[in-house]
């Protein structure tokens, strides 16, 4: 079965299409690719494990020298770039379905593209997604569907109750645990 790739458009929906296959072999998923900045873009890889393990630095790396590979020879970028790659965090994005109900029940904030209700942005209850939807209950104890082709981000927000569910959460004021796992979120450099 082909696993769900989050839905970009642009330069990153070009980068995902390269990189993702070489990924997923890797047995790794992506979960977004973000390129930030003119002069000398940024571009951010965040992925999770296939197998759901604890993130690690050497994670982080493999990616790095394979996505560097991937991106020096499809080239989509004219000019020096940096790449970044990280694990998606705590309060990670929600950019897949999977996403969506595995973490239902958490709290979550999103920013619409075109304003629903007279709101671009809501935050709530997680309750889960399909192909077409994702759900919330908001603040005011009301459900409110938004169509996935309107979103513009989603993310987790940082709670105790997240941290909580969170077992591979790394210990506080390391860079890695005793484990070798990778800080959620902190992202592995390389230069090109």
């Amino acid at each position: 079965m082909e696993p769900e790739r989050p839905h970009h458009e642009g330069l990153e929906a070009r980068i995902a299409d390269a990189i993702a296959p070489t990924i997923e072999h890797m047995g790794y998923e992506l979960v977004r690719v973000q390129v930030s900045g003119k002069e000398r873009p940024v571009v951010q890889i965040m992925a999770d494990r296939v197998d759901e393990a604890p993130f690690r630095v050497e994670d982080c790396e493999a990616i790095s020298h394979a996505v560097g590979a991937v991106l020096d020879v499809e080239d989509p970028i004219k000019g020096e770039w940096t790449l970044e790659v990280s694990s998606a965090g705590i309060d990670r994005p929600l950019t897949r379905t999977k996403d969506w109900n595995r973490f239902a029940g958490h709290l979550a904030s999103l920013e619409l593209v075109v304003p629903q209700d007279g709101r671009k942005r809501f935050r709530g209850i997680a309750l889960g997604a399909d192909a077409e939807t994702v759900r919330l209950r908001l603040e005011d104890g009301t459900d409110a569907s938004f169509p996935r082709g309107n979103l513009r981000r989603a993310k987790l927000v940082l709670t105790d109750a997240l941290i909580a569910a969170t077992a591979a959460a790394p210990p506080p004021g390391g860079a890695e645990d005793a484990d070798g796992a990778a800080p959620d979120g902190q992202p592995y450099s390389q230069r090109n």
